[in-house]
């Protein structure tokens, strides 16, 4: 580098990284300077070395002096972040003053207080806001079904919401045969386990807090249903949990109440399972709430799922005849529920609607919606009106069971079973005719999750969770 290059500088250069550069005409001394600046400059000026020198005399007396470490290429650096040379010359603060420090504070006990850079690390770190680096706890949630086992493990996000860090769904039809036999086959149990076993694998590998694993409708009405639940303990480790009925009603609206519109004063919830369906009856003209199963003011669990439905009446080959004669089955027993009547003055008007959570009413969804593939995101909280609804029932129960097989969205595995959860769907919808019925791919998984957060606080404000502690 020749002379020239070395007074000039290079502008990434620091004053520390050049100590020998020539004092430029701006620091040549007070007076060159202070016949270049405006009166207020000069007054500013005066205003800030009064300060600096505050803050180097309140640094003297509370604060180690500054260390220098030596940088690879023979630079040196005050261990302080921010702090600056003692011996810089005073005309460069004219070009920093934009970003200079204030002057050190005072309490209210009178006691100064040093700026940020003049603090030392364990003063900084004692200032700084701790955060909280503890990962969220995991959450596991387990629904073996009569039809479906299914698996969701979340850590809770924002309140109210939780995000799936792993998911498992299969069809075991654990209940199959079960309305001839009364006692679950060793068939439908090799294949629950085997689901099992994979759900087992899949807790295991992530750090799960707490889980809960539950059996609906399959076990509670099978002769060998405890029995089963043993043995997956003793195959599996997993140690489930036969639900009431009750529960489960109670869970399905856990799981489904953000999807009940805020405006409506009522709404059905229902639950097409297996072996059994859920209907719960939501008062909502007290106002809406988050806490859904407060507004419950009438609940029943058919006897009836898409699967004990299907093999009473045959799902292949289902001629109209066959599928009204379904239909009218299902009147029959929501008739013999006793509080069916309870949203009486609402049913029908415009603020009331349906909601459903099952394969069934997600099928018609992805019909509706002509998917190559099935699309959670584009069916959960899918609106229909009755006219969709009643065309979509019409267009599905008109195909073959080969037409059937080649849709997407059902395929081999639904064939045989979405026209018993159509019959199902078309009694609900008599029993309670809405202008609008809102899909939820959604439910008692989701309930268990969303229940078992609320009960540990997971979404309340850190100073309420350790005032409750």
């Amino acid at each position: 580098m020749d002379d020239r290059s070395s007074r000039r500088g290079t502008p990434n250069q620091s004053d520390e990284g050049a100590p020998n550069r020539a004092p430029t005409r701006a620091e040549a001394g007070d007076s060159a300077s202070d016949r270049v600046l405006t009166k207020r400059q000069r007054r500013r000026r005066r205003k800030s070395d009064k300060a600096d020198r505050a803050k180097q005399a309140s640094a003297g007396e509370g604060v180690p002096a500054k260390v220098e470490q030596s940088k690879p290429g023979g630079k040196t650096q005050g261990a302080q972040t921010g702090a600056q040379p003692q011996d810089e010359p005073r005309g460069t603060r004219k070009v920093r003053r934009r970003g200079r420090r204030r002057a050190p504070s005072e309490d209210a006990g009178g006691n100064r207080q040093a700026s940020a850079g003049s603090q030392t690390p364990q003063q900084a770190a004692n200032a700084a806001p701790v955060e909280d680096s503890t990962p969220p706890p995991v959450y596991a949630a387990l629904d073996l079904g009569t039809n479906n086992c299914r698996l969701l493990i979340a850590v809770p996000t924002r309140p109210g919401q939780f995000r799936v860090i792993d998911a498992f769904s299969r069809i075991v039809r654990l209940g199959e045969g079960l309305g001839r036999t009364g006692a679950l086959s060793r068939g439908a149990m090799d294949r629950a386990i085997a689901a099992l076993s994979v759900c087992a694998q899949k807790l295991a590998a992530r750090d799960v807090g707490r889980m809960r694993l539950i059996a609906t409708e399959a076990c509670r009405a099978a002769a060998n249903g405890t029995e089963f639940i043993e043995r997956v303990t003793r195959e599996t480790g997993l140690k489930l949990e036969i639900v009431s009925r009750e529960t489960e009603a109670r869970l399905a609206v856990s799981g489904c109440g953000s999807l009940v519109d805020r405006s409506a004063r009522g709404a059905v919830l229902f639950d097409i399972g297996g072996g059994s369906s859920e209907i719960a009856l939501l008062d909502l003209r007290p106002g809406f709430t988050r806490r859904l199963a407060s507004r419950i003011v009438g609940w029943t669990s058919l006897p009836v799922g898409v699967v004990t439905l299907a093999e009473r009446h045959g799902g292949r080959n289902v001629t109209p005849e066959l599928f009204e004669t379904m239909i009218q089955e299902t009147v029959d027993l929501i008739d013999r529920f006793p509080g069916r009547n309870r949203l009486a003055g609402i049913v029908g008007g415009p603020r009331f609607h349906l909601l459903g959570t099952s394969g069934t009413v997600t099928t018609l969804a992805g019909v509706h919606l002509n998917l190559e593939r099935y699309d959670r995101r584009q069916v959960d909280g899918l609106w229909l009106t009755d006219t969709e609804a009643d065309h979509l029932v019409s267009t599905i129960a008109g195909w073959s069971f080969e037409e059937r097989v080649a849709n997407p969205c059902i395929g081999s595995d639904r064939a045989d079973l979405v026209l018993a959860g159509c019959a199902i769907l078309q009694a609900i919808r008599r029993v309670w005719p809405a202008k609008t019925l809102r899909v939820a791919d959604r439910g008692l998984r989701e309930g268990l999750l969303t229940e078992m957060m609320v009960a540990d606080g997971v979404w309340r404000r850190p100073n309420a969770r350790r005032a409750k502690r």
